[in-house]
This record gives structure tokens, sequence and C-alpha cells, in this order.
């Protein structure tokens, strides 16, 4: 049985491609997902995007800066 809301493949195929998005950190690039599922009238699901990729990923340390 197929969730009512992804019957729509392009709505489909727009969630798969924005869970992507959000799980690599890229928050411009969901919001502009959000804008085309708004467009299709699918609401987008309730998780939010991180602010941005200026932070290094959990766990790690940005490489000091090189001085010469």
């Amino acid at each position: 049985m197929s969730d009512p809301e992804t019957e729509d493949p392009m709505v489909a195929a727009l969630l798969r491609e924005r869970a992507g998005y959000v799980s690599r950190g890229m928050g411009d690039r969901v919001a502009q997902v959000d804008e085309q599922l708004a467009l299709r009238g699918h609401k987008p699901p309730a998780e939010s995007a991180p602010a941005s990729r200026s932070t290094p990923p959990k766990n790690r340390r940005q490489q000091p800066a090189e001085t010469t």
C-alpha cells in the first residue's frame, strides 16, 4: 500500500532529493525543493535543514590555518 501523499512520482522524487540535501546539510537546496513541493500542493516534512555548511561535521575539527 502506497502513501497517498507520494502517489505523484514527481513529489516522491522531490522528497527523496530533499532527504539527500538534508542529510548533507545543504539548506539552500532544501529550500528550493520545498518551493517545488509547495507548487505541487505538498507540504514539506516538518524536519528542518541545518542553517549552513560553515560548521564542520560532528566529531571533526577544522584544519588550522596554514602559517608561513
